[in-house]
């Protein structure tokens, strides 16, 4: 069984047991999260593709952390002018594992 997910402004194909870092989601470590926008549910044969969303879907996960990726530089430069800008940059992320994936 797998699912399609929207969070974040980013889609991702899960399935039970599977760990992914998503844009950051405000809850402890620990705590249980529902991911309500499911676009798209598959169980062997039976696929159901939301018209956006598919009714009564939903995928559970557990918060195992929060955290930052590595830093991303952005440099700015026009020559002949000595414009120089130099700045750095963090993404906060959470990290989930999917639990189980339901649909009423």
């Amino acid at each position: 069984m797998f699912a399609v997910i929207k969070t974040g402004g980013k889609q991702y194909l899960v399935a039970p047991g599977q760990k992914l870092k998503v844009e950051k989601i405000d809850a402890p470590e620990g705590a249980d999260v529902v991911l309500g926008e499911v676009l798209l549910v598959a169980d062997g044969e039976k696929v159901d593709i939301g018209q956006p969303l598919v009714e009564g879907a939903k995928v559970e996960a557990r918060v195992i952390q929060q955290g930052r990726k590595k830093k991303v530089i952005v440099f700015r430069y026009h020559s002949k002018t000595r414009y120089r800008k130099k700045k750095g940059h963090r993404q906060h992320f959470t990290e989930v594992e999917i639990k189980e994936i339901k649909q009423i």
